[in-house]
């Protein structure tokens, strides 16, 4: 749930790098009954180690408060619990730079001893990572030695379906969403006060979005008196896999199936449509002129300065952000979810944001590790009931407290001062608003969602039925080199040409040689590849 840092899931690789660990070879004596119980609800035998090195690409909520995870109320008391101390090592939040010290990491001799991030990103998938000898195969470790998970994934098959790789390797200890309540959390939004003074409604079709953001420009909504206002705000990474705007052409912005059957949307004639009106609305003065350099404390300015009438926002990171940045500074201030925009009056919205169980991070044991079997139970007390609360809401009577039998947190946690974001409130006491290797809980989900506009906004954005979305499919070891060179330069083109395109750098009418490029840059070839990758993904 991060942005402006945008879904994980569809992040570059190192962009959702977030944990490893270097084991030491001693053992310590810790009880593990202390904190939690295995699934058949037996005491397990605590693991033994003493210290783990935990390599973590730090979340800007958790950045803007301290130096490391160890210094989270959830890492403070696991650490209490199980008597492993962990060494977070944060490489730089800038994700071409996490991605270079990714890199460098994997070609190494000595890797960490766990290393979370996205797999579905590495090239060729997780079981070309466990074929190089990376990261290893964890069914039987599982199977023996993590209940807590073994139970889940027998539990809900669907879930094995999303962790396993084609050939049937269970290799991470995955982030789950656990229920449909936190797999929305984005979306478009708009300043509801703005509409409410200009006596306008919620838009839901692009016609009626072009008229508001027109009014918006041209009728003075925030009342200084300048043409200071930026009717809407997205960017390429907004338009992004779950295509709000594009969606209303029913394509998203890369790979999707209709019927089982892939397609690539930047080729598709509907993407001219969305492209011209894109040009239009630029020439109009209605896309914030910054749009092609994207920059998150800009936005923020932007938005706290009262002048952004639009943009695709998370809840918590977005709605819920700026509520609480703005309460004293404007009472008025009212940003609302808007639902994705269909092209016509009634129609169902086919494209939204909605994260499968998994979006493919979570925590993989790597070769250097020398006591795989303690790692993995270590890792297995997330997933059971004492791990649950743990990591959900962080230790009880600092972050949360009981109540008729459920946690509730506490007021402080719920109201932080202004100028403080809900979410680096809950950051100070867990990982609950983006990922971690543990299931992320619907109550969680409704505390977290204080305020009637984010829950307003889940029920909004969970409108869209999402047919057409890709699952996480992996290609093989001999597909991915292949895939990974088509689609580096396919991908660096069509992002060049996105820009040139609806800032008019670009004639549209260039838009049939744009495609005869792509093709002659292997985009069918990519299409098969992915189309195999689905095929296999059905059958498992």
């Amino acid at each position: 749930m991060v942005k402006r840092g945008k879904k994980i899931g569809a992040a570059l690789l190192a962009a959702t790098l977030v944990l490893s660990l270097a084991a030491c070879g001693s053992s310590s004596s810790t009880d593990q009954s202390k904190g939690g119980t295995s699934a058949e609800g037996k005491t397990e035998e605590a693991p033994k180690l003493t210290h783990l090195s935990y390599w973590v690409s730090m979340h800007p909520a958790a950045a803007a408060q301290m130096k490391t995870y160890a210094e989270m109320g959830m890492y403070k008391e696991l650490e209490n619990i199980t008597g492993v101390k962990v060494d977070f090592q944060h490489p730089p939040t800038d994700s071409a730079q996490a991605s270079e010290q990714f890199n460098l990491m994997m070609v190494s001799d000595k890797l960490p001893d766990v290393i979370e991030t996205s797999w579905i990103g590495y090239p060729g998938g997780p079981e070309k990572a466990i074929q190089d000898s990376k990261i290893i195969k964890l069914n039987e470790l599982i199977d023996q030695y993590a209940p807590n998970l073994k139970k889940l994934l027998e539990e809900h098959p669907d879930w094995k379906k999303q962790v396993t790789t084609d050939d049937g390797s269970l290799y991470m200890f995955p982030f789950f969403r656990g229920g449909e309540k936190v797999r929305v959390f984005y979306g478009p939004s708009i300043r509801k006060d703005w509409l409410d003074k200009l006596g306008l409604q919620v838009p839901t079709t692009i016609g009626e979005w072009h008229d508001v953001l027109t009014a918006f420009k041209e009728k003075d909504p925030n009342g200084n008196g300048k043409a200071d206002e930026i009717p809407l705000y997205f960017t390429k990474d907004d338009v992004g896999i779950d295509a709000p705007f594009l969606g209303a052409w029913g394509i998203n912005y890369g790979f999707y199936q209709i019927d089982n059957q892939v397609k690539f949307g930047p080729i598709q004639p509907e993407y001219k449509e969305f492209l011209t009106t894109m040009n239009q609305w630029y020439k109009e003065g209605l896309l914030d002129k910054d749009f092609a350099a994207p920059n998150d404390k800009l936005f923020d300015a932007k938005m706290t300065g009262n002048q952004l009438g639009a943009a695709p926002v998370y809840n918590g990171g977005g709605i819920g952000k700026y509520a609480n940045l703005m309460k004293d500074k404007d009472p008025n201030f009212n940003l609302v979810a808007a639902p994705y925009p269909v092209l016509n009056k009634g129609d169902k919205p086919l494209w939204g944001q909605k994260d499968f169980a998994t979006n493919g991070i979570g925590a993989a044991i790597s070769t250097s590790n020398t006591n795989p079997i303690e790692t993995v139970k270590w890792l297995d007390y997330a997933y059971g009931d004492k791990g649950d609360l743990l990591f959900n809401y962080g230790k009880e009577g600092e972050a949360y407290t009981m109540e008729n039998g459920k946690p509730v947190f506490l007021p402080d946690v719920l109201n932080p001062p202004s100028g403080v974001s809900l979410q680096q409130s809950f950051a100070k006491h867990n990982r609950s608003t983006w990922s971690a290797p543990f299931v992320l809980s619907d109550e969680f989900q409704m505390q977290y969602l204080a305020l009637p506009n984010q829950r307003d906004a889940l029920e909004v954005w969970s409108q869209p039925t999402d047919e057409r979305k890709m699952p996480l499919v992996t290609p093989t070891k001999d597909e991915s080199s292949q895939y990974a060179s088509i689609m580096t330069d396919i991908n660096t083109y069509k992002d060049e040409m996105f820009l040139k395109f609806i800032m008019g750098a670009e004639p549209l009418d260039n838009f049939d040689k744009y495609v005869k490029k792509i093709e002659a840059m292997g985009i069918e070839d990519a299409i098969k590849i992915q189309q195999a990758a689905l095929d296999r993904f059905n059958k498992r």
